[in-house]
């Protein structure tokens, strides 16, 4: 069962590539849309760390006291839910379902780090593909073995520390290879056994 947490506000909406700002005491749970917070090298270079899909608190951190990360910056129009905090007086479950939406940031981004340190180019876009599409399932956005898939091939750079030009040779060769389908902004995964086989998955692993 879903918990629910106090609505602060009505829904909040927000256009692509516009910042969404740290609120004193409230954050996001975004309905639709995605989303990102990202780091800048001093020449602009950009890395992606976290991103956003349907039904993840945006972002959990926030409501810590951490000064990191202070903004959010959506990848595509966002519905949003403007969430009080209650964790001090909330009740057990509300207290339980914020712990966990942070746990899971964290636990993906251990997953992550050792996908950018150790996986082959191939094998990091195979991860962020069945990432994507199993996130995109749990939060009922997912319609046989395709969901949505609204990242550039720059965002997909960005988040697998590629150039956009490997990137696009690596999609061209799985796409030829059958491993994935995109058409516009879908992705179909044909066969979800092979790709976590390219993509190094462990036999027991589960994308949350």
């Amino acid at each position: 069962m879903s918990v629910q947490f106090e609505t602060a506000r009505p829904v909040a909406l927000f256009k692509p590539h516009q910042i969404i700002r740290k609120e004193q005491g409230a954050l996001f749970r975004i309905q639709e849309g995605w989303a990102c917070h990202y780091a800048l090298l001093p020449d602009g270079r950009r890395q992606i760390i976290t991103l956003y899909l349907p039904g993840d608190i945006c972002d959990p951190r926030w409501v810590t006291g951490s000064d990191e990360p202070e903004e959010v910056l959506t990848l595509t129009a966002i519905k949003a839910s403007p969430l009080s905090n209650r964790l001090i007086d909330g009740d057990d479950a509300e207290r339980r379902e914020f712990w966990r939406a942070l746990s899971v940031i964290e636990r993906r981004q251990r997953r992550w780090l050792l996908t950018l340190g150790r996986r082959s180019a191939g094998e990091r876009i195979a991860y962020l593909f069945l990432e994507i599409y199993e996130r995109m399932r749990r939060a009922g956005f997912a319609y046989g073995q395709q969901c949505a898939f609204n990242l550039t091939q720059t965002e997909i750079a960005d988040l697998t520390g590629l150039t956009s030009v490997h990137v696009n040779r690596t999609i061209q060769g799985m796409r030829t290879r059958g491993q994935i389908e995109l058409d516009g902004r879908w992705l179909r995964i044909p066969d979800p056994d092979l790709l976590r086989q390219v993509a190094a998955f462990h036999a027991d692993e589960v994308v949350e």
